[in-house]
């Protein structure tokens, strides 16, 4: 029975075999399965009711009142409270003429004697869902003060294989459903002879483990195969890309043709501009001027030099000395920063600001154009690099690459041991004591001097007003404290670029060749390697679990339960009825009768068999018989007492329960021989 929750919000009670796809409407994911029974007894009268519903409606009693007698199976030893509710429910509610108490696990023993397969005298053993019962039967009547119970049955069994597997799939706990574990457990789980002897022979992992192992495939898909280009495709996507990378470079060079003619004919405007700038007299140059759009003949001489610069750049030729020596004595600057080169002597304070600002600017774009041209210099450098490296490649392949791996791991090797210099306490001595460099002893005098430098600015800038700044040697002094001029700090940022563009260089002539990672203090994250899931990632083996969820009936403490196992109950039942005889003790571990689901599992009868043998004195007959339908005889044997015509006698009617009450029902007790 489960109890969801409706789309209103309100509870709704489902009972029974109903159809599955009803479940859709209702959200269960806030509910679930719920028992009228607590260990074999009946404590949720509510549900029982739901329960009892149902099952008069599927007979066909839809009377106001139930006009036959009923009998109701319940467990041994079962509490009067839980037995006089159930008669108060059936005579209240459903008003039952008469109603009888009998046991389940009685019914199959008294069903299976009538049918020769046990004795009179025996031991019913019943392995049920959460209990398991032992009763001792003498001259085919139950003698319940020898019986025992251990709160361990097949809903054990599933949930400790559920835990088992979950465990060792986690990735497929959404498939070990209750219903499915219940399945996998009855197809197969079995009993283990000797549970040891099972366990090594599983670690051996022998070929009789093998032939025990059990595998359930999970649905599985296969992805789908790309099969291999053949060499006709290879060869035509081959061309295809050389016709593209040929587009492409057609294309650059057509763009970069049409920027030198544009740069040409602009270069040849600016020098005819000032041709005839020459012609034009003193008094007239600015309204010449005026119609050409430049301001002084200073700005269209430094125009030219930029045109002529980006037309060398585009043609790829490298700056001459004279182009380096026109840059540095730009008279554009003169114009820009007027107040440079003026005494501060003759300047007011204002000026004086604005020549500070002009000494900033000036510093700013000169680093700007050092810059430029320092990467336009590496760019033309590592050209020809490239271009000296792919002669020598041409010239001996093999030796070209030895070189370039002698090379690289030179490269390397220098830059992990600056890195781990920079570190101080790398290396040390035996006492545990840093024996490496301190950084105070490692700094060269360009750092040495720029802390001195910092030390004074911060010990003077104490001692009254801070006017740093004000003078031109301050800007110098800002200069010198500049890490940018640390030539310490380009040297390796030099040979990692050198060590990286080697590193590409060998990707691509050595595809086997593996690029050292980045050397950092702390040891690198390993990152899983991704594969592709395979049929065998969806099979789920049943190895030792197949025998080990089983033996928890007769080693409970391995679930935390601290009773006795199946074989030691027999032993205890027998106790309890002495002092009997052995003769009778003999007649009943000759007729030991095992019913109920959990007694299904293979190997149950002779593991039985050997438990009791250790625990009886030897010589002593022992034989487990099992019944002819484990799971059905209890009804089977209940149906044919219903029917025997000397039932009536041992009901009790409505008027003897509102009589004599609960005191009389502690007394009752139903006799099986008719």
């Amino acid at each position: 029975m489960a109890l969801p929750i409706s789309a209103s919000g309100e509870t709704v009670t489902i009972v029974g075999d109903h159809d599955p796809a009803l479940l859709r409407y209702f959200d269960c994911t806030r509910s679930g399965p719920r028992s009228a029974f607590d260990n074999n007894v009946v404590y949720q009268f509510e549900i029982m009711e739901y329960i009892l519903d149902f099952a008069f409606d599927r007979l066909g009693a839809n009377g106001s009142r139930i006009d036959h007698p009923v009998l109701i199976t319940e467990c041994v030893c079962n509490p009067v409270q839980s037995r006089s509710k159930m008669a108060e429910l059936l005579f209240e509610t459903y008003g039952v003429p008469s109603v009888a108490f009998g046991v389940d696990a009685a019914f199959s023993y008294k069903y299976n004697q009538q049918l020769g397969v046990c004795g009179k005298d025996g031991l019913a053993l019943c392995p049920g869902f959460t209990t398991t019962h032992v009763i001792p039967f003498i001259d085919g009547e139950p003698v319940y003060k020898g019986s025992c119970r251990t709160n361990i049955g097949g809903y054990h069994i599933t949930d400790y294989l559920k835990q088992l597997l979950s465990l060792k799939y986690p990735h497929h706990m959404a498939r070990f459903t209750w219903e499915k574990v219940e399945d996998l457990k009855m197809e197969h789980c079995y009993i283990a002879q000797d549970y040891f002897s099972e366990v090594r022979l599983f670690q051996k992992g022998d070929k009789e483990a093998e032939d025990k192992t059990r595998c359930w495939q999970l649905p599985w898909i296969p992805p789908p195969t790309e099969e291999p280009p053949s060499e006709e495709e290879i060869a035509r996507k081959a061309a295809i890309k050389e016709r593209q990378g040929q587009r492409l470079r057609e294309m650059a060079e057509a763009k970069r043709s049409s920027r030198i003619n544009e740069l040409e004919n602009e270069l040849h405007g600016l020098e005819f501009l000032l041709q005839q700038l020459e012609h034009v007299e003193e008094h007239n140059i600015p309204s010449f001027l005026s119609e050409t759009g430049y301001v002084s003949k200073q700005e269209i001489e430094s125009a030219v030099q930029k045109v002529t610069q980006s037309l060398r750049k585009a043609k790829g030729e490298p700056k001459g000395d004279q182009a380096e020596a026109e840059e540095k004595t730009d008279p554009a600057t003169n114009e820009r920063f007027p107040l440079i080169n003026i005494p501060d002597n003759v300047l007011t304070p204002e000026q004086l600001k604005e020549k500070r600002r002009q000494l900033f600017l000036k510093t700013t774009s000169e680093g700007r154009q050092r810059a430029k041209q320092k990467r336009f210099e590496s760019e033309l450098e590592r050209e020809r690099k490239n271009q000296q490296d792919e002669e020598k490649r041409l010239e001996n392949p093999e030796l070209y690459l030895e070189q370039l791996r002698a090379k690289y791991k030179d490269l390397s090797e220098k830059v992990e041991q600056r890195k781990r210099l920079k570190t101080n306490g790398n290396h040390t001595n035996g006492n545990n004591f840093s024996g490496g460099v301190g950084r105070g002893e490692r700094l060269n005098a360009a750092q040495r001097e720029r802390m001195r430098l910092l030390t004074t600015a911060a010990f003077d800038r104490g001692k009254g007003e801070d006017t740093f700044g004000a003078r031109d040697e301050d800007w110098q002094l800002y200069k010198l404290m500049s890490k940018d001029n640390d030539d310490d700090d380009e040297g390796p940022d030099q040979d990692e670029a050198e060590m990286a563009r080697l590193s590409l260089r060998l990707q691509e002539l050595d595809p086997t060749f593996v690029p050292k990672s980045e050397i950092v203090t702390s040891q690198p994250v390993e990152v899983p390697r991704l594969r592709p899931l395979t049929k065998e990632d969806f099979q789920i083996l049943l190895g030792v679990e197949r025998f080990r969820c089983p033996e928890i009936l007769f080693r409970p403490n391995w679930i935390a339960v601290d009773q006795a196992g199946l074989d030691e109950m027999t032993g205890v039942s027998i106790r309890r009825l002495s002092p009997v005889g052995q003769e009778v003790e003999e007649r009943l571990t000759n007729s030991i009768f095992i019913t109920g689901g959990s007694c299904l599992f293979p190997g149950m009868s002779k593991r039985l068999v050997a438990g009791i043998r250790m625990i009886r004195p030897c010589g002593s007959p022992i034989r487990v018989v099992k019944a002819l339908d484990p799971v059905l005889d209890a009804w089977h044997g209940a149906a044919a007492y219903a029917t025997a015509p000397q039932f009536l006698t041992q009901t009790f009617s409505r008027t003897d329960y509102y009589e004599k009450g609960e005191d009389w029902l502690r007394r009752y007790q139903l006799r099986y021989t008719l």
